[in-house]
Protein backbone atom coordinates (compact mmCIF):
# COMPACT_ATOMS: atom_id res chain seq x y z
CA UNK A 1 0.00 0.00 0.00
CA UNK A 2 3.06 2.56 1.29
CA UNK A 3 4.87 1.80 -2.56
CA UNK A 4 1.41 2.81 -4.35
CA UNK A 5 0.42 5.94 -2.03
CA UNK A 6 4.22 6.89 -2.95
CA UNK A 7 4.30 6.66 -6.78
CA UNK A 8 0.43 8.48 -6.27
CA UNK A 9 2.46 11.60 -4.76
CA UNK A 10 5.49 10.99 -6.94
CA UNK A 11 2.79 11.26 -10.42
CA UNK A 12 0.45 13.90 -8.58
CA UNK A 13 3.52 16.11 -8.13
CA UNK A 14 5.26 15.59 -11.48
CA UNK A 15 1.83 17.08 -13.03
CA UNK A 16 1.61 19.93 -10.94
CA UNK A 17 5.14 20.89 -11.62
CA UNK A 18 5.07 20.38 -15.74
CA UNK A 19 2.23 22.76 -15.41
CA UNK A 20 2.76 25.24 -12.83
CA UNK A 21 6.69 24.80 -15.06
CA UNK A 22 4.64 25.71 -19.08
CA UNK A 23 2.46 28.42 -16.99
CA UNK A 24 5.74 30.21 -15.33
CA UNK A 25 7.30 29.74 -18.31
CA UNK A 26 5.01 31.95 -20.59
CA UNK A 27 3.93 34.46 -17.90
CA UNK A 28 7.68 35.30 -17.01
CA UNK A 29 8.28 36.35 -20.80
CA UNK A 30 9.53 40.08 -20.49
CA UNK A 31 8.07 41.94 -23.28
CA UNK A 32 10.01 45.23 -24.40
CA UNK A 33 6.69 47.23 -25.86
CA UNK A 34 3.20 47.28 -26.28
CA UNK A 35 1.19 47.42 -29.40
CA UNK A 36 -2.32 49.14 -29.28
CA UNK A 37 -4.82 51.31 -31.31
CA UNK A 38 -6.78 53.82 -30.61
CA UNK A 39 -10.31 52.60 -31.70
CA UNK A 40 -10.77 49.47 -29.49
CA UNK A 41 -14.63 49.26 -28.61
CA UNK A 42 -15.59 49.94 -24.64
CA UNK A 43 -17.01 46.50 -24.16
CA UNK A 44 -16.17 43.59 -22.55
CA UNK A 45 -13.12 42.55 -19.77
CA UNK A 46 -9.14 42.40 -20.45
CA UNK A 47 -8.20 38.37 -20.49
CA UNK A 48 -4.65 37.86 -18.93
CA UNK A 49 -1.94 38.09 -21.37
CA UNK A 50 -1.36 35.16 -23.14
CA UNK A 51 2.39 34.43 -24.76
CA UNK A 52 4.56 32.14 -26.55
CA UNK A 53 6.90 30.46 -24.42
CA UNK A 54 9.68 30.77 -27.30
CA UNK A 55 9.87 32.37 -30.17
CA UNK A 56 7.37 34.57 -32.42
CA UNK A 57 3.92 34.65 -33.90
CA UNK A 58 4.23 34.04 -37.44
CA UNK A 59 0.38 33.79 -38.32
CA UNK A 60 -3.61 34.11 -37.47
CA UNK A 61 -7.06 32.54 -38.00
CA UNK A 62 -9.99 34.48 -36.66
CA UNK A 63 -13.22 33.24 -35.93
CA UNK A 64 -15.99 35.18 -37.01
CA UNK A 65 -19.61 35.00 -37.16
CA UNK A 66 -21.76 35.30 -40.94
CA UNK A 67 -24.23 38.14 -40.49
CA UNK A 68 -27.44 36.80 -38.26
CA UNK A 69 -30.04 38.94 -40.02
CA UNK A 70 -31.66 41.97 -39.84
CA UNK A 71 -34.12 40.49 -36.37
CA UNK A 72 -30.84 38.62 -34.43
CA UNK A 73 -27.67 39.48 -32.83
CA UNK A 74 -24.64 40.25 -35.02
CA UNK A 75 -21.16 40.09 -33.34
CA UNK A 76 -18.62 39.77 -36.83
CA UNK A 77 -14.96 38.81 -35.33
CA UNK A 78 -15.63 36.81 -31.97
CA UNK A 79 -11.87 35.33 -31.25
CA UNK A 80 -8.17 35.22 -32.76
CA UNK A 81 -6.04 32.26 -32.92
CA UNK A 82 -1.89 33.33 -32.96
CA UNK A 83 0.46 30.69 -34.23
CA UNK A 84 3.78 30.14 -32.67
CA UNK A 85 6.50 29.48 -33.99
CA UNK A 86 7.51 26.73 -31.08
CA UNK A 87 4.47 24.86 -32.65
CA UNK A 88 2.11 26.70 -29.70
CA UNK A 89 -1.56 28.55 -30.32
CA UNK A 90 -3.09 31.25 -28.61
CA UNK A 91 -6.47 31.88 -28.35
CA UNK A 92 -8.92 33.99 -25.75
CA UNK A 93 -11.48 31.07 -25.61
CA UNK A 94 -14.08 33.04 -26.28
CA UNK A 95 -17.18 30.83 -26.25
CA UNK A 96 -19.90 31.48 -28.57
CA UNK A 97 -20.31 32.84 -31.95
CA UNK A 98 -19.18 31.68 -35.70
CA UNK A 99 -16.38 29.56 -37.37
CA UNK A 100 -12.75 29.66 -37.86
CA UNK A 101 -11.11 30.56 -41.04
CA UNK A 102 -7.95 29.07 -42.55
CA UNK A 103 -4.92 30.16 -40.75
CA UNK A 104 -2.62 32.73 -42.71
CA UNK A 105 1.33 33.50 -42.28
CA UNK A 106 4.22 35.43 -42.75
CA UNK A 107 6.29 34.17 -46.03
CA UNK A 108 9.34 35.77 -44.09
CA UNK A 109 9.52 36.75 -40.40
CA UNK A 110 6.99 37.14 -38.05
CA UNK A 111 4.14 39.15 -37.15
CA UNK A 112 5.23 43.07 -36.28
CA UNK A 113 2.21 45.59 -36.37
CA UNK A 114 -1.67 45.40 -36.51
CA UNK A 115 -4.71 47.80 -37.31
CA UNK A 116 -7.95 46.77 -35.84
CA UNK A 117 -11.50 47.19 -37.95
CA UNK A 118 -14.33 47.93 -35.29
CA UNK A 119 -17.95 49.10 -35.78
CA UNK A 120 -18.53 52.43 -34.02
CA UNK A 121 -21.31 52.61 -30.91
CA UNK A 122 -25.12 51.72 -32.71
CA UNK A 123 -27.32 52.79 -29.82
CA UNK A 124 -30.12 51.20 -28.91
CA UNK A 125 -29.16 49.38 -32.24
CA UNK A 126 -26.93 46.15 -32.87
CA UNK A 127 -23.44 46.69 -31.32
CA UNK A 128 -20.53 44.45 -33.33
CA UNK A 129 -17.27 45.45 -31.50
CA UNK A 130 -14.10 44.36 -33.33
CA UNK A 131 -14.96 42.94 -37.10
CA UNK A 132 -11.21 42.55 -38.31
CA UNK A 133 -8.09 42.40 -38.23
CA UNK A 134 -4.98 42.88 -40.34
CA UNK A 135 -1.20 42.45 -39.63
CA UNK A 136 2.27 43.58 -41.26
CA UNK A 137 5.14 41.15 -41.21
CA UNK A 138 8.65 42.23 -41.17
CA UNK A 139 9.20 41.76 -44.34
CA UNK A 140 6.56 44.20 -45.40
CA UNK A 141 3.60 41.30 -46.08
CA UNK A 142 0.16 42.42 -45.34
CA UNK A 143 -2.00 39.41 -44.07
CA UNK A 144 -5.73 40.36 -44.26
CA UNK A 145 -8.80 37.28 -43.87
CA UNK A 146 -11.99 37.90 -44.99
CA UNK A 147 -14.63 39.17 -42.32
CA UNK A 148 -18.11 41.03 -42.07
CA UNK A 149 -17.23 44.51 -41.44
CA UNK A 150 -19.76 46.95 -39.91
CA UNK A 151 -16.98 48.90 -38.89
CA UNK A 152 -13.72 50.79 -40.29
CA UNK A 153 -9.93 50.25 -40.12
CA UNK A 154 -8.58 52.50 -37.65
CA UNK A 155 -4.95 53.47 -37.82
CA UNK A 156 -1.75 51.11 -37.79
CA UNK A 157 -0.37 50.29 -34.48
CA UNK A 158 3.61 51.11 -34.15
CA UNK A 159 6.01 47.97 -35.15
CA UNK A 160 7.93 45.48 -32.48
CA UNK A 161 11.65 46.98 -32.85
CA UNK A 162 13.18 45.02 -32.18
CA UNK A 163 11.90 42.04 -32.10
CA UNK A 164 8.33 40.89 -33.15
CA UNK A 165 5.08 40.31 -31.77
CA UNK A 166 5.37 37.02 -28.97
CA UNK A 167 2.12 37.47 -27.06
CA UNK A 168 -1.26 39.31 -26.52
CA UNK A 169 -4.60 40.58 -24.55
CA UNK A 170 -7.88 40.50 -25.81
CA UNK A 171 -10.91 42.67 -24.32
CA UNK A 172 -13.93 40.34 -24.99
CA UNK A 173 -17.52 40.35 -23.68
CA UNK A 174 -18.64 37.31 -22.36
CA UNK A 175 -22.12 35.75 -24.44
CA UNK A 176 -24.83 37.21 -23.05
CA UNK A 177 -28.10 35.25 -22.61
CA UNK A 178 -30.45 37.96 -23.75
CA UNK A 179 -28.99 41.30 -25.55
CA UNK A 180 -26.66 42.82 -27.64
CA UNK A 181 -23.28 40.60 -28.21
CA UNK A 182 -20.45 41.97 -29.52
CA UNK A 183 -18.01 39.24 -29.11
CA UNK A 184 -13.83 40.88 -29.11
CA UNK A 185 -13.77 44.82 -28.52
CA UNK A 186 -10.45 45.41 -28.70
CA UNK A 187 -6.53 43.87 -28.36
CA UNK A 188 -3.41 44.68 -27.58
CA UNK A 189 0.07 42.78 -28.67
CA UNK A 190 3.01 42.34 -26.52
CA UNK A 191 6.40 42.52 -28.81
CA UNK A 192 9.64 40.42 -27.30
CA UNK A 193 12.93 40.97 -28.66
Amino acid sequence: MDLFMDIVIYLVFCCVWKVAASAASAESRKSSSILAVPNGAKWGKWTSPKFCTSGYVNGFAIRVQEPAGITEDDTSLNDIRLYCTSGETITFGIAGFGQWSEKISCSKGYLNSFSLNVEKSQGILDDTGANNIQFKCQNGDLLKLSSYEWGTFGPWSKSCDPGAICGSQAKVEEPLPIGDNTGLNDIIFYCCD
